[in-house]
């Protein structure tokens, strides 16, 4: 009897905690939804909150205000929405770097448990630059270039511990080869010393880079992604020109914090996915170097999983520290 009681106690639980739920996913949202983006107004991430903001508000009814938090590369903006109430009406705009959060900063908040992954928004590569006097044409010569000079080579990043210089080392480590770090505070700064010689290769984000290498001010090798671009298909994937098994994903995704109801995270993630099907939103994150992702709560979770063990293997390898 005592089994039964308990059962039935642990039955009578689940039944509530699930009508709860479904009862705040239909009353859902019942004020306005902050979006947090953890950089400055103008960048990749708030370009891609303000496009989607608009048509999430009129999707949901409600209000959608994009709220910049920049700090600590979007650490400070994803600890203020993870700690937020999780009920949906604070959700964050997180970055691929956030896969090395764990490894590289000391958080108060834990990355996997603390986090409820909805939607992978974009998707998009860096695009390998190399300095045009380099006697390199693709990604197997680039490797054998460097393997007989190591550590002459220096590489620009936008920092130390961003996604641009955790590819690189990650591409050094997979190539067995050693290339000279050097970090700088945005693309652009990179990119200007990139194309005067101080620095002879790049990892650069597609939009700021490309017209460089079509203008003939750098060479263009490769793409980091799996697929070639569109935007350039001429231009090969790391994996397919000199390093079988690379891949580099620059993306962008939303998170709420852990314990909001499924029904509401299924909602916002149904909602998310008509705007990135949208044809104009589409073309819009394209015209801005990516491209619309998508799919599962459970497909980005994965992803999150996956390269959380990649980047903290790398780090620990490189012995990599943030500034």
């Amino acid at each position: 009897m005592h089994k039964l009681a308990t059962l039935a106690v642990a039955g009578s639980a689940l039944l509530f905690a699930t009508a709860a739920d479904l009862a705040a996913a239909q009353a859902y949202p019942t004020k306005p939804i902050r979006l947090l983006v953890g950089f400055a107004p103008g960048g990749g991430s708030d370009f891609i909150a303000r496009t989607t903001a608009p048509r999430l508000s009129e999707a949901l009814g409600q209000p959608v205000v994009v709220e910049n938090r920049p700090g600590a590369s979007g650490v400070l903006a994803t600890e203020l929405g993870v700690k937020s109430p999780p009920d949906g009406h604070t959700l964050t705009v997180i970055v691929s770097n956030f896969a090395s959060y764990p490894s590289l900063y000391k958080l108060v908040f834990d990355a996997v448990k603390d986090v409820q992954p909805i939607v992978q928004l974009t998707q998009g590569p860096f695009l390998v630059a190399i300095h045009p006097s380099l006697p390199a044409k693709n990604t197997r010569e680039l490797i054998a270039l460097a393997k007989k000079n190591p550590g002459e080579l220096n590489y620009a990043s936008t920092g130390s511990g961003a996604l641009s210089h955790l590819g690189v080392e990650h591409f050094s480590m997979m190539a067995g080869i050693k290339l000279t770090h050097i970090p700088y505070k945005g693309t652009g700064l990179g990119l200007v010393d990139t194309i005067s010689g101080l620095t002879q290769v790049i990892f650069g984000s597609i939009l700021p880079t490309l017209p460089h290498v079509r203008s003939g001010k750098l060479r263009g090798i490769a793409v980091t992604t799996a697929q070639r671009v569109t935007a350039e298909p001429n231009i090969p994937t790391v994996a397919e020109s000199g390093l079988p098994g690379y891949e580099v994903n620059n993306w962008n995704g939303l998170i709420a914090p852990r314990g909001t109801p499924r029904p509401v995270i299924d909602r916002l993630n149904a909602e998310f996915g008509k705007i990135l099907r949208n044809k104009e939103v589409a073309q819009r994150l394209q015209n801005d170097g990516s491209a619309p992702a998508g799919g599962s709560p459970e497909e980005f979770e994965a992803r999150l999983a996956k390269e959380m063990a990649l980047w903290s293997k790398v780090i620990a390898k490189g012995g990599i520290r943030v500034e």
